[in-house]
């Protein structure tokens, strides 16, 4: 009995010192469910992801949650080794290097059920009023739209300010990604008010997104090059595809919170 518990307790030593001994690396994120916060497993899809196929390069990971502007500061002056995730923009390569492909996304415009809404060019929204995200690209067409000032887009921090807003017809249409959108409107909005609201199917924007890895930082050349390549390793063999598919199943959101019994009853 004493010789299995000296072996357990070895095994464990070497285990924890196996652990320490893997490089760290420290990742930046802003909150963005399903694809990733801090409320979900594994700190969301997206996350559970990054993190395991960089163990399988011999890291472990360290992800911290930073409003998306602080997120992509800090990561650019090197006080991370990545950040996650960001839309392609050209602008951004003078700070980053981009990895492959992580996620593809679809934006659409939410609106209000009671104000029907179909647009078929980006002239169609001329003078109205939308709501936005902070430091947010909604690609490189949609934005050069946004410059002309042909219509008004307020800028908030969250989803939920953005569908308040819309609620309250302060804004007429919202584009985000369709499952953010949906996600953000069971966490923080009654039924009744998520009933009010629907998407126009047209997308906005057929989207990837990307990890990105600091210019500043010497090694951001050749972790990239191994990220990318056990991405496509999980592409090939079908792992890739099985973290959507348990996003799918609900198997990232958190175990709901158990009831304390009433001592009294």
């Amino acid at each position: 009995m004493l010789k299995s518990l000296l072996v357990a307790v070895c095994l464990l030593l070497a285990l924890a010192a196996q652990a320490y001994e893997q490089p760290e690396l420290k990742i930046s994120l802003g909150d963005w469910p399903p694809y990733l916060s801090s409320d979900l497993k594994h700190n969301g899809v997206i996350a559970h992801l990054i993190s395991d196929l960089l163990a399988d390069e011999g890291y472990r990971v360290s992800f911290q949650f930073l409003p998306w502007p602080r997120a992509y500061s800090a990561a650019a002056a090197g006080r991370f080794d990545a950040t996650a995730v960001w839309m392609h923009k050209t602008e951004r390569e003078a700070d980053f290097l981009f990895s492959a492909p992580l996620l593809n996304e679809q934006f659409v415009f939410f609106h209000l059920k009671s104000l029907p809404f179909d647009w078929q060019s980006f002239d169609d929204l001329t003078g109205m009023n939308l709501g936005g995200g902070l430091e947010y690209s909604y690609g490189p067409a949609f934005d050069t739209f946004l410059a002309q000032h042909k219509v008004k887009m307020e800028r908030v921090s969250t989803d939920m300010q953005n569908f308040e807003k819309l609620l309250k017809e302060r804004v007429v249409l919202y584009p985000q990604e369709i499952h953010v959108g949906y996600a953000a409107l069971r966490s923080h909005f009654s039924a009744a008010d998520q009933a009010r609201i629907t998407h126009n199917p047209k997308p906005l924007l057929t989207n990837a997104s990307y990890l990105m890895l600091p210019k500043s930082l010497a090694g951001s050349p050749a972790l990239l090059k191994r990220f990318n390549k056990r991405l496509q390793l999980y592409r090939d063999n079908g792992r890739y595809q099985r973290y959507f598919d348990d996003l799918q199943q609900g198997k990232y959101q958190p175990e709901p919170v158990a009831s304390t019994p009433n001592a009294q009853e």
